[in-house]
C-alpha cells in the first residue's frame, strides 16, 4: 500500500513539474536583460481550435515542457489581445480591439502584425538579443516541434543556410520526446 501511495505522489509531483512556465513578452524581455536566453513565443487567439489543441496535446508533454523551460523564456501571447508590448523601443498595442468581440475574431495586435504572424497557432523564436529568428506556423505535435526547439536552442539553425542543409538536418535528427 505504501508503494502505491508513493507512486501516486511521485506521478502527481512529476506532472506538476512538467508544465511550461509561461510569461508575458514584457517579462521575457526583462528577463533577457538579466540573463540572456532565447524566447519561445506561442502566438495564439482565443477562438483558434488548433491553438487549444496545442495547449492540450503539445505544451502539456512533459519532455517538451521541461526542454522549453530549460532552454527558453516561454511566452504566451494573444495575437488579438490587449497586452502592451515594449519591444525594440516601440510600444505595441491593439487599439482596434473590440471588447464586445472577446472570444471571437477580433483586431490583430500590432505586435503580432510586426512579427508577420498571419495564421494561428504560430510559434516565434527570438535570439538572446530579442531578434526574431523564425516563426513556425501551424499546429505541431511534441515530436514535430522538437526538431525546431533543438535546432534553435543549439544554434544549429545558423548553419542551415539552404534547403539541402535543412533536409539533411531533418534526416539525421533523432527525436527523444515521448508521447
Amino acid at each position: 500500500m505504501k508503494y502505491i501511495c508513493f507512486s501516486l505522489l511521485f506521478l502527481v509531483f512529476h506532472s506538476m513539474q512538467s508544465q511550461i512556465e509561461w510569461m508575458t513578452m514584457n517579462e521575457a524581455l526583462q528577463a533577457q536583460k538579466k540573463e540572456p536566453k532565447k524566447i519561445f513565443a506561442d502566438v495564439y487567439t482565443d477562438w483558434c481550435g488548433p491553438c487549444k489543441l496545442m495547449d492540450k496535446n503539445t505544451f502539456s508533454n512533459p519532455d517538451l515542457a521541461n526542454y522549453v523551460n530549460e532552454h527558453f523564456y516561454p511566452v504566451k501571447f494573444n495575437a488579438e489581445g490587449t497586452e502592451k508590448v515594449d519591444y525594440k523601443g516601440f510600444e505595441y498595442t491593439n487599439p482596434n480591439y473590440k471588447p464586445e468581440r472577446k472570444g471571437k475574431r477580433n483586431a490583430q495586435h500590432f505586435f503580432a502584425n510586426a512579427l508577420k504572424v498571419s495564421a494561428y497557432p504560430t510559434v516565434v523564436f527570438f535570439d538572446e538579443k530579442s531578434n526574431v529568428i523564425s516563426p513556425v506556423v501551424g499546429y505541431r505535435t511534441p515530436e514535430q516541434l522538437e526538431i525546431y526547439l533543438k535546432m534553435i536552442a543549439t544554434d544549429a539553425y545558423k548553419e542551415l543556410t539552404s534547403q539541402e542543409a535543412w533536409k539533411e538536418y531533418q534526416s539525421n535528427f533523432e527525436g527523444a520526446f515521448k508521447n
